[in-house]
């Protein structure tokens, strides 16, 4: 029976044609990313050239792709570009584990616990609706030093998506999972790392996704507390400076990481979901 499936020419050409179509979505993909960039770079190259032929705006025309590419390929062969990267991916690593560690947990009460998210659900919605630089006066006065009022400000712009994400995954496991665990002697314990954490690793990644690009975000403007160090402070001292190529690269590097970073967490929730399709 299987040897006569494996000579048919209609399975065969299925499977051919099952075949090509890898590459040929993949190629399409490409292709259509290409074009996405290179009209991306066209428009910015036509904002550029209006800036350039304006009086009003030309002290700005640094601003427009060749320069700032230049600059850009100068600093990243100088290590410049490493240098105000490192501190500010250590801010945002550093708040995001801040984050997770916060969110995670109260997500798992909220969502399991039905008398804990009624008490909390006002609070917890009227808090993040607050603009996390809303919270830089209080980070100032709260923190000896500009590094931990960053770090806050980064957690508590991520502690929200992570936290919700979470909550809204454990309210939509069968209850019927905590029945059969009881059933057959689990404890709290293996419910939540046999249960819980499993079936709820898509929305805690997913929650984990939204919650870096909210915190990449929020850094830069962060940044501009007093320290010397990190893309927002270039950002700040290029403009101070008058460089606007070395800003116009600046904001490319910050773009690149950020699209990289979410890239990251994109392919860990295919790769680590248990939702996955393989």
């Amino acid at each position: 029976m299987s040897t006569d499936i494996a000579a048919d020419p209609a399975a065969m050409a299925a499977g051919t044609e099952h075949d090509r179509a890898g590459p040929i979505k993949l190629l399409m993909s490409v292709g259509y990313a290409v074009l996405g960039m290179a009209l991306l770079l066209l428009f910015w190259w036509i904002g550029g050239l209006m800036v350039q032929n304006n009086p009003a705006t030309m002290a700005f025309a640094d601003f427009a792709p060749a320069p700032a590419l230049d600059r850009l390929a100068d600093m990243l062969a100088s290590g410049e570009a490493a240098a105000m990267t490192v501190p500010s991916l250590e801010r945002v690593l550093m708040g995001m584990a801040i984050a997770i560690a916060i969110g995670v947990p109260i997500g798992i009460l909220v969502g399991r616990v039905a008398v804990l998210r009624e008490i909390t659900n006002i609070p917890f919605q009227f808090l993040r609706m607050i603009s996390p630089l809303s919270w830089m006066p209080i980070a100032v006065m709260a923190f000896a030093t500009w590094e931990g009022a960053i770090v806050f400000l980064i957690a508590v712009a991520a502690v929200w998506p992570i936290l919700f994400s979470t909550a809204a995954g454990l309210r939509r496991i069968d209850p019927s999972w905590f029945k059969v665990a009881r059933n057959l002697g689990a404890r709290p314990w293996h419910m939540l790392l046999v249960i819980i954490l499993p079936a709820i690793s898509q929305d805690i990644l997913t929650g984990i996704r939204l919650a870096l690009g909210v915190a990449w975000i929020v850094l830069v403007p962060a940044e501009y507390l007093g320290v010397t160090s990190g893309l927002g402070y270039a950002i700040n001292d290029a403009r101070d400076t008058l460089e606007y190529d070395r800003l116009a690269a600046t904001v490319v590097i910050i773009g690149v990481i950020g699209f990289l970073l979410d890239f990251a967490c994109q392919q860990a929730i295919s790769k680590l979901s248990w939702h996955r399709e393989d």
